[in-house]
């Protein structure tokens, strides 16, 4: 080998030799298989939801603010009370104006109501994560419906409300403006 291949293969090139082997490597390991686990199917794969602020990636879905009374009742009641006050679980209403005070002696009072700016955000967290003791097992109607009881008992959607994929994103949350951008 000459000088030259030498530095070229030891320095950058040697740098794009061993990426372009490795990711061959990677290439032909893309099929075997470990001997367990499956390819997701799209059914299973339609659990997994991540909206955004303005409504994109929300499932078909709806629920009525009565459906969500139920609902709360039934999975959500026993940790976060019968007035959303909270127990084992967080309080999810109240607290508005309770985030930007002069009076060191209030502390602030972070819920659904006060501080989620993003009625998507309460969509998604409940999804994922209720109820505590079987995580994503509420269908999308019922996440729907629970969200809109939720909202509904902080005062944001009218009794009658039926929320779905198309609206929720449009529900003007109090705090909606109580984030300011990182400036990047």
């Amino acid at each position: 080998m000459s000088i030259i291949t030498n530095y070229v293969l030891g320095g950058v090139g040697g740098i794009a030799l061993a990426l372009g082997l490795a990711g061959g490597a990677v290439a032909d390991n893309h099929g075997k298989k470990f001997g367990f686990g499956h390819t997701a199917t799209p059914e299973e794969l339609s659990q997994f939801v991540s909206p955004l602020p303005d409504g994109r990636g929300l499932p078909k879905g709806s629920g009525t603010v009565m459906q969500g009374e139920k609902v709360y009742t039934q999975h959500c009641l026993a940790c976060h009370g019968a007035n959303l006050e909270g127990g084992i679980g967080d309080r999810l209403t109240g607290g508005r104006s309770t985030l930007v005070n002069n009076d060191p002696t209030k502390a602030p009072v972070k819920t659904v109501e006060s501080y989620w700016p993003y009625a998507t955000t309460l969509f998604d967290y409940i999804k994922r994560s209720m109820p505590f003791t079987q995580p994503g097992s509420l269908s999308n109607d019922d996440v729907y419906a629970v969200s809109a009881y939720i909202l509904h008992k902080a005062n944001i959607v009218d009794a009658n409300a039926e929320l779905n994929q198309d609206n929720l994103a449009k529900v003007d949350m109090p705090n909606k403006n109580g984030f300011k951008p990182a400036g990047r």
